[in-house]
């Protein structure tokens, strides 16, 4: 009986789990996908990331704040002077998590 409790094999399975796990860095409470902005983290877009805004999920997100409740969405096809798009700010509860 202390033999089974103290299987070598159960002891590497559950830490293989907790390294594949803690591979992926936690998602931070505001993030943007434009490199130049101060919010952009390099290291979390390695796997796909999915955002939750008001129960619906939103695939064109260019950044958010869980926090602060709002995310930043393109408004169509209208650029700026400098070629990027213009983005509008849409309220609610938002969720990020990875896919």
């Amino acid at each position: 009986m202390t033999s089974t409790q103290n299987d070598p094999a159960a002891t590497v399975t559950s830490t293989d789990t907790a390294s594949s796990a803690s591979e992926l860095p936690a998602l931070p409470d505001r993030l943007s996908t434009d490199p130049r902005s101060p919010h952009h983290v390099a290291a979390v877009f390695t796997r796909d990331i999915g955002i939750l805004l008001g129960g619906k999920e939103l695939t064109n997100v260019e950044e958010y704040c869980i926090s602060e409740g709002w995310v930043k969405v393109p408004a169509g096809k209208t650029r700026d002077r400098k070629g990027q798009p213009l983005l509008i700010k849409l309220k609610g509860k938002v969720q990020a998590f990875y896919k």
